[in-house]
């Protein structure tokens, strides 16, 4: 069954959906979780105008929330008495769907459980869906788990 499952995580609520997915699954299994968060583009961008010309400034503090995103995520796999590790991968010049992909063979994950939107026509044209290109390119397994609708 799954002994190793890669969940990549955000902090967002899909994120969170997918996160509690795999928490359960790994009960289910006896698996061991890897959590990995991606320092990419999008994330330095949307904080790039708080601090105007100070980006080295940025990328340590962007890096520092990607820490804080993993161990507020750990800490909730370990109080369930799940084996847990985490990663912080830079994803600058790639996107974080080649960086979760890349991971998944390194560590010779058996599954791969994320959060999806589910977007669809125009909303996925334009933000596009890295889930949906893990499911593509994936070596292993992936789960895809749909936010419930508000």
């Amino acid at each position: 069954m799954y002994e190793r499952i890669l969940v990549p995580v955000d902090g967002s609520p899909t994120s969170n959906q997918g996160l509690a997915e795999a928490i359960q699954l790994a009960k289910l299994t006896g698996a061991k979780l890897r959590l990995v968060h991606a320092v990419d583009e999008l994330s330095f961008a949307m904080n790039a105008d708080a601090f105007g010309a100070y980006a080295g400034e940025l990328i340590a503090v962007v890096r520092k929330a990607g820490e804080e995103t993993l161990q507020k995520a750990k800490a909730q796999v370990e109080a369930a008495g799940i084996a847990v590790d985490t990663v912080l991968r830079d994803s600058f010049g790639g996107r974080v769907f080649e960086l979760v992909v890349d991971e998944a063979s390194q560590w010779s994950a058996d599954l791969i459980v994320l959060g999806t939107h589910g977007r669809r026509g125009v909303g996925r044209a334009l933000m596009g869906s890295d889930a949906e290109q893990i499911a593509r390119l994936a070596p292993v397994p992936v789960l895809l788990v749909r936010r419930p609708a508000a």
